[in-house]
């Protein structure tokens, strides 16, 4: 009797120790990916190139998702495009107020989503948060575009009124936490880009309104934001990108930069540079060990384009994600300097995007090219 009695009270001891590990595990945030879990992953995926996408149809982010403007059909169609030049991923931005205003019905938007990439193919990056353009998001109807303006309506996340107020980070967390966590076993899902251009600010479209201190507000904020997302516990890599600055070495490195790469599972970087600085950047990013993905790039009057950067890419086995895709209301075939200089009509050389509005290419070598090397290295689709 005293032996089963003891035997008893040693099982009860094991059973509660498993449970209280259990538990500790199951609230303790995922760790950051070690450099040969990340490599794992990369090994298992086909070299990735996609853009990063907009349907045609939307100005913003808003646009995109808000239930009386998500466009399905565009967006099926225009995704289709890029399965017939071989790409298998989308950079995708999403927005912290369409989650605010209809929580349920943009997780089932982004299902949606989802359900049309998978059918052509394509495994989307989904951007969380974003510091370019206007920081003022207003849900609703967005404006039509200022004509002849790169970008004149996308919007940032969290606006600034939300970066500022501190009351607003449990609205930002449960954002964050619940949209992860609904599609973090997902496999339809490649990443979780936490944010986009973190430190931006904006240059002359919105530098008079522009909050002087804003990366002071970004940096914690963004340091929590890695933690939210990975409370979730996503089986996909978590990542944000460097942009501008010195990245030669350590010491050379600005503070949200380290905080940036400390954090990402995969690095990722953006470079519209011409082709030798963008292969010093691989370069220099290699130190890290870990997968290394481009996800902005593209800008031809600059030199960046797919005829000289696709063969470095390749040459690493670096992944990209050009910007633009359809010309549409985001109006991105016009340059940066369309918000100070006047434009009256397309430039000679559009600054980017790839097809027509009716799906005809811009350039059709450029196309030929982009099917060329995706064939070359993950065959046909």
């Amino acid at each position: 009797m005293k032996l089963r009695l003891l035997f008893s009270l040693l099982w009860c001891t094991v059973l509660f120790s498993a449970c209280t590990e259990n538990a500790k595990n199951a609230t303790a945030d995922r760790a950051v990916w070690t450099k040969e879990q990340a490599n794992n992953w990369y090994k298992k995926q086909p070299w990735l190139v996609g853009a990063n996408f907009m349907p045609s149809t939307a100005i913003n982010q808003l646009e995109m998702w808000q239930a009386d403007s998500f466009d399905t059909l565009t967006i099926d169609k225009e995704l289709a495009l890029g399965q017939s030049i071989g790409m298998n991923t989308m950079r995708v931005f999403l927005h912290d107020l369409a989650f605010e205003e209809d929580s349920a019905g943009f997780i089932n938007r982004v299902d949606k989503f989802l359900q049309i990439a998978n059918k052509h193919k394509i495994k989307p990056m989904l951007v969380i948060f974003d510091s370019c353009w206007d920081p003022f998001p207003v849900t609703g109807k967005q404006r039509a575009p200022k004509p002849f303006t790169h970008n004149s309506g996308w919007v940032q996340s969290p606006g600034q009124l939300a970066l500022k107020d501190t009351t607003q980070r449990p609205r930002l967390e449960h954002y964050i936490k619940r949209v992860v966590a609904h599609f973090a076993a997902d496999d339809r899902v490649l990443a979780w880009d936490v944010w986009n251009e973190p430190d931006n600010m904006t240059g002359p479209s919105y530098e008079k309104v522009e909050l002087k201190n804003k990366v002071d507000l970004v940096i914690p904020l963004l340091k929590k934001s890695f933690e939210w997302v990975r409370s979730a516990h996503p089986s996909q890599p978590v990542t944000s990108g460097i942009w501008v600055g010195n990245w030669s070495d350590s010491t050379t490195l600005k503070p949200i930069e380290k905080l940036q790469l400390s954090q990402s599972d995969v690095i990722t970087f953006h470079n519209y540079d011409k082709a030798d600085e963008f292969e010093k950047r691989i370069v220099q990013l290699q130190r890290y060990g870990k997968p290394i993905i481009c996800t902005e790039y593209m800008a031809r009057p600059n030199g960046s384009t797919f005829a000289t950067f696709l063969p470095i890419a390749k040459k690493y086995h670096v992944g990209m994600y050009n910007w633009g895709f359809v010309n549409g209301k985001t109006q991105t075939i016009y340059p940066w300097d369309s918000w100070t200089k006047t434009y009256t009509a397309a430039p000679p050389l559009w600054f980017h995007d790839i097809f027509n509005t009716d799906g005809t290419p811009y350039k059709k070598d450029e196309t030929d090219l982009i099917r060329k090397y995706t064939e070359e290295v993950n065959g046909k689709r």
